[in-house]
């Protein structure tokens, strides 16, 4: 018996030094790569969110302004002093076992291990009085905003949950895999550096779990046109009965449009479909280099004003509804001032989801834009003609390092484990380029001079345009936790529109915010309020707080507004808009 587990033993050693010696070549073979990225960005051509001058000059101010006022240094030595003797005193079991609500150290095992749980308590000290720091740096300075928000990055890098060995789970892990979690982490680790090309595209879910067409996007339908930079797909009826009036989605061209249509039971658009509505949605091109020209005005003419043109010859219909969702409900906002100042009423009624209109305060998204970053983007785009889609996705990830980043390099890599099946991030991971001609434009004129809110400092087409004489009834949706769109960048609008407005603040963040179906147990309520004061807080403070999804809400609001129904509408099957491939359609799937 034991000469059968020796040799079960033996056997699997044999297999696991295999393996690793298969690793070590696959190993070699990415220090190349990675040594080759390295030296793309550092001659340029490869693009960098953030240059080491840019950093060095906001940290040479955040020292300059600490100088300045010595009590304030002070003070902090004295709270990080505090902190690191309670440390120690946890470490030593001198005081209470306090509680940690800090997800990345849930584990009881950080708190059974001394050493583990000294490890934890010290960097949590450490992190509290940094932060305690970072709080007292005044607001509105792009320098200090760089400052916290770099710092944050460093001090998540540093968390011992990311280390194998100041993990326990992760070493308890290896001790009872017999070192497999630890070659499943290591091939996890190749795997995303050989798919990145030498740079770490770190997998954030199960790429094998979904399949467009078939688990996302399997609402019916037809794409009945198509153009250089969009296909319009219009979907089969659910009712016997529609609203006459056609709705049409714009989605944003950062990601693939099927955020809105994801699996049945999560679907906006089969959502309105079942409330009697005649959907259509535009699907974004991905572009390529034949697309670098294709401006931000492009994307109105192309877009949603050349799918109006053919809702209009499909339903017969001369109005219709419109639905933008982030960078698609900017430019839904820019072709509404657009069509009002050519005295063009077509819309009934907009709708915008997670849509800014006053960037004075964007957020941390900010340091990643500025005249110089600009500048260097231009010069990286210069020859390909458009960005690749990994800067967008890890700017974003960066905005929630410790869930997107550091909580998948202790599961993959750690822990070797794979990530699970999740539909939003699944969704999340598969962006899109951005042509040159539009992004530049769009950053300059609308995130860096604010162009939006100003009357008349944008032109599209040879027409300045003025948000404050749009009068199509606007519904707004922002949701308090939004990273990319705030909620306090997005409540202007209230102000700004010369129309009657619906604003909604819903829970959650910019992506589940907005896709927060109405199921039996809807994990966020929503805030509503009849007049809207000049202060997003004082809106907070008299706003009445609603259970579940704002869907059912909008859903009522957009139906106050339409009172004809007509015999359901099928997809156009014949003539000019005949139905060229089911939906979702070709261009959803380019890569």
């Amino acid at each position: 018996m034991n000469d059968t587990k020796a040799s079960a033993q033996s056997a699997d050693i044999a297999e696991q030094t295999e393996r690793l010696a298969r690793l070590t070549n696959r190993a070699m073979i990415a220090s190349a790569q990675m040594q080759g990225h390295a030296v793309k960005q550092a001659s340029g051509s490869e693009y960098a969110l953030m240059d080491a001058g840019t950093l060095a000059k906001a940290y040479g101010t955040f020292w300059t302004d600490m100088m300045t006022d010595p009590g304030k240094l002070m003070d902090i030595q004295q709270t990080v002093g505090t902190e690191m003797m309670a440390a120690w005193q946890s470490m030593f079991g001198l005081s209470s076992d306090v509680p940690v609500k800090d997800k990345r150290f849930k584990d009881q095992s950080w708190s059974d291990d001394p050493i583990a749980r000294s490890y934890r308590d010290v960097f949590l000290a450490f992190d509290r009085a940094a932060n305690g720091l970072l709080d007292r740096l005044p607001d509105g300075s792009k320098d200090h905003m760089r400052v916290s928000f770099y710092t944050r990055q460093m001090i998540s890098a540093l968390s011992p949950s990311n280390y194998l060995m100041t993990n326990p789970v992760a070493r308890k892990e290896l001790m009872e895999s017999r070192g497999e979690s630890l070659l499943a982490g290591l091939e996890n680790l190749l795997t995303d550096l050989e798919r990145g090309d030498g740079r770490l595209d770190i997998a954030t879910n199960d790429d094998t779990a979904f399949e467009v067409g078939v688990d996302l996007a399997t609402t019916k339908g037809q794409v009945v046109f198509q153009n250089d930079l969009m296909q319009l797909i219009q979907y089969a009826p659910t009712t016997k009965e529609q609203h006459a009036t056609p709705i049409l989605f714009v989605p944003s061209w950062i990601n693939k449009y099927y955020i809105l249509d994801m699996k049945p039971e999560n679907s906006l658009i089969r959502y309105v479909l079942d409330q009697g509505h005649s959907v259509f949605v535009i699907s974004w091109v991905n572009p390529t280099r034949d697309h670098a020209d294709k401006d931000f005005a492009d994307y109105m003419t192309e877009g949603p004003l050349a799918a109006l043109d053919a809702i209009r010859d499909i339903t017969g219909e001369d109005k219709a509804n419109i639905l933008g969702f982030c960078i698609g409900g900017i430019l839904v906002t820019a072709m509404l001032a657009y069509l009002a100042a050519l005295g063009d009423d077509r819309i009934a009624s907009a709708t915008t989801l997670a849509t800014m209109v006053d960037f004075d305060n964007v957020g941390e998204i900010g340091v990643f834009v500025d005249d110089d970053r600009l500048e260097s983007m231009r010069h990286h785009m210069a020859d390909k003609g458009y960005l690749d889609a990994h800067h967008l996705q890890d700017m974003f990830s960066m905005l929630r390092e410790k869930d997107l980043i550091w909580s998948f390099v202790e599961s993959n890599y750690l822990r070797g484990q794979k990530p699970r099946a999740f539909d939003l991030l699944s969704w999340n991971s598969d962006s899109t380029r951005l042509p040159s001609a539009m992004l530049l434009w769009y950053l300059e004129k609308v995130y860096l001079r604010n162009g939006l809110r100003k009357p008349s400092a944008l032109e599209l087409k040879g027409v300045k345009i003025d948000i404050t004489k749009i009068t199509t009834p606007c519904f707004i949706l922002a949701t308090q936790l939004d990273h990319i769109a705030p909620w306090q960048s997005v409540y202007p609008a209230t102000d700004f529109l010369g129309g009657d407005v619906e604003f909604v603040l819903g829970g959650s963040g910019h992506i589940a915010g907005v896709i927060n179906p109405p199921v039996e147990r809807a994990k966020y309520g929503y805030l509503t309020s009849a007049t809207y004061p000049a202060s997003p807080d004082d809106f907070v403070a008299q706003a009445e707080q609603h259970e579940g999804s704002w869907w059912p809400h909008w859903a009522e609001w957009l139906a106050a507004r339409e009172t004809k129904k007509i015999a359901a509408r099928k997809p156009a099957t014949k003539g000019k808009y005949r139905g060229i491939e089911a939906a979702p359609g070709s261009y959803v799937k380019a890569v």
